[in-house]
């Protein structure tokens, strides 16, 4: 044995040794376990290092995880367990992390300290040693402890001191480890959430392809069979499905049936009926919601007598059912069972058996209604083949109504227009009838001798004034014609012309003289004389017919006396502010909300076609670019406000 002087010298080349050999395995190693433990060998060569551990703190406040533990008596917790990190007056190794000091305790002052008792979770050591670990922040990383149980082995100021000093150099080479030992970790915990991740992607596509099989079998229309065996197959693919049947309600008779039944142990005649009520689809059904059971689960529903006759055999390992409903109506339950007792479904299967059956019952329902409808359709073509062509008509209006929607509800105006059409026609046939009459008498009456000067100048009034009319409706029709193609196909330049709005007011009226004929009703125009519109005339002698042939027919019983008054001004603005108003019966605010809607009337069987209100309301607002206003009640009459502008701009003529 040499020297004091020598045995210092020897330990401290040992102590330098070792201090280059923690920085090269910092270097080197990539574990921290593994750092540890050679930090652990290299100790002992210049210290008793028996027993000794590492502990670190975890991002999470109050969690470390002993990372390294060797103890000749205790066994510590695994390197991978979260241990929460107590109180400084329950362990030692807490009171020098959370108290950021080192601490050298002896088994004599540890008993000391509490009464004897034990201070921390490990057996009482004959001397113990920690130091805190931290980082460039000064942060506690964690704790180092070398303790012995043997009393022969205790630690000088020098060991101490020199324990610090390794202390010091391993929380340099932690900060590093520790780094990429928590980004490997975090690469894992990020590996595996990928991983599910993708499991559940794959699995949402699954279930989304399950669908769309779903919903091109309610499209195929097949029969319940056909349409069973697929959703069985559908069914197989997300899901262990060897035993699976679905039932169908018969809500006529109260029953059920079995299109398809698919058991290991059973065969099956499908589409038997059973009464409602006798078995676990019954069950199912009654409830209302899908249900996971097991043979002891089934065992106490027949004992509760739940379930008084079940179909096949009820020795299962685990059985799911879901009712399908649409709007709480039932169409019928799915059923998968299993007889393996490796083969348990949980309350994920469940749910998407439920997620599946309601996707089913909304395909059934759409398969019954187009069934329903098939089969109604051929009862009506069998019961009266004179309707078919009625039907075809009105097939063929349907789609041409559809299709006149598509171009800004064209196809809802075809029929005001040809009616208001008829209503100028009729007019000049009724005047030409009334001039051929006339003629026919004012001729007996030449040929007679009869005529007078008198007689001869009524007749010709009445041509005169027949003339008048029929020219004034004839242009009226054409007027109609050129308004459809407006509204109906393009603004085109040449339907906007000037016109005075008076004296076209008076020209419409004059018009509807036939129809205001015999009626008590009276018209009063109050428009200034000089207003001169660049607009369509067409939509405006249709607004206002279609204004007046509504009070007379929807406004005025026929032999009421009444009054409408028409009012046209320039605002400030440039705006015509057009009112039309009649003092009739008016309307409620439930009919007058539907006013403008297509084909609503409150006299169908009287003339009233549906089509005028809506037809007015496209023209101001579509052919005039103007705004509509209405007010009514019962009893005050009906009040239209309408705005459009003075002038309208022509359409530029494109190049040949």
């Amino acid at each position: 044995m040499g020297s004091p002087t020598e045995n210092r010298l020897a330990r401290l080349e040992a102590v330098q040794s070792m201090l280059l050999e923690i920085g090269q395995l910092s270097a080197s190693c990539t574990d921290v376990t593994e750092f540890i433990g050679a930090v652990h060998g290299a100790l002992g060569r210049i210290m008793y290092a028996e027993n000794f551990y590492v502990a670190l703190a975890e991002r999470e406040a109050g969690i470390v995880r002993f990372v390294y533990f060797v103890d000749s008596v205790d066994e510590g917790p695994s390197p991978d367990e979260r241990v929460t990190l107590a109180s400084p007056e329950q362990s030692p190794t807490a009171w020098v992390m959370l108290n950021r000091q080192a601490m050298s305790i002896t088994a004599d002052q540890m008993r000391a300290r509490d009464n004897g008792r034990n201070w921390g979770r490990g057996s009482i050591s004959e001397h113990w040693m920690g130091c805190p670990l931290f980082d460039q922040q000064h942060e506690v990383l964690g704790v180092i402890v070398i303790q012995s149980h043997l009393p022969e082995y205790t630690y000088s100021e020098e060991d101490q001191a020199l324990f610090a000093l390794i202390a010091n150099h391993v929380s340099n080479a932690l900060q590093g480890l520790q780094s990429m030992d928590r980004l490997e970790r975090a690469v894992q915990e990020r590996t595996r959430a990928l991983a599910r991740e993708v499991a559940e992607r794959r699995r949402a596509e699954q279930i989304q392809h399950a669908l769309y099989q779903i919903a091109d079998l309610s499209a195929a229309a097949l029969e319940a069979e056909a349409l069973a065996v697929n959703l069985h197959r559908i069914i197989g693919e997300l899901m262990v499905a060897k035993n699976f049947l679905i039932a169908l309600t018969h809500p006529g008779s109260n029953e059920l049936s079995v299109p398809y039944y698919a058991d290991e142990k059973d065969s099956y005649t499908p589409n038997q009926r059973f009464p409602i009520g006798a078995g676990m689809v019954s069950h199912v059904l009654l409830s209302r919601q899908a249900q996971l059971h097991d043979a002891g689960s089934v065992a106490r529903l027949r004992a509760a007598g739940k379930v008084k006759e079940p179909l096949g055999n009820i020795d299962v390992a685990s059985w799911i059912g879901a009712p399908m409903l649409v709007n709480d109506q039932a169409y019928g339950v799915l059923v998968v069972q299993s007889y393996d007792p490796t083969v348990v479904y949980t309350k994920t299967e469940l749910d998407l058996l439920a997620f599946i059956a309601s996707h089913v019952a909304v395909a059934i329902a759409r398969m019954q209604a187009d069934r329903a409808i098939r089969k109604a359709k051929d009862s009506l073509e069998q019961q009266n083949a004179a309707l078919a062509q009625a039907l075809n008509q009105l097939k063929d209006a349907q789609s041409e109504l559809v299709r006149q929607e598509k171009l800004a509800s064209l196809g809802q105006m075809v029929a005001g227009v040809a009616h208001e059409i008829n209503t100028p026609l009729g007019i000049c046939v009724t005047a030409t009838s009334h001039l051929v009459q006339e003629l026919k008498l004012t001729r007996e009456e030449l040929a007679a001798g009869e005529m007078t000067e008198d007689s001869l100048a009524g007749f010709f009034d009445v041509v005169d004034q027949s003339l008048r009319i029929m020219t004034t409706n004839t242009q009226r029709a054409a007027a109609l014609v050129r308004s459809f193609k407006q509204v109906a196909v393009d603004q085109s330049s040449d339907d906007i012309r000037s016109f005075n709005l008076a004296a076209y007011l008076n020209e419409v009226l004059l018009s509807l003289q036939p129809k205001l004929k015999g009626r008590p009703v009276k018209v009063e125009v109050a428009c200034a004389p000089e207003l001169v519109l660049d607009s369509f005339p067409g939509a405006v002698s249709q607004i206002v017919t279609n204004m007046v042939v509504n009070s007379l027919v929807h406004g005025f019983e026929r032999d009421q006396p009444g009054r409408i008054r028409i009012r046209a001004a320039l605002d400030a603005d440039g705006m015509v502010a057009f009112e039309y108003g009649d003092d009739g019966i008016g309307m409620d605010q439930d009919t007058l909300a539907k006013l403008f809607d297509p084909f609503f009337t409150t006299k169908r069987g009287n003339g009233g076609s549906g089509l005028g209100g809506h037809i007015l309301y496209n023209l101001v607002t579509g052919a005039l670019k103007g705004t509509l206003r209405v007010e009514s009640s019962p009893g005050q009459g009906l009040q239209y406000y309408l705005r459009f502008p003075q002038r309208l701009e022509k359409a530029p003529a494109l190049a040949a």
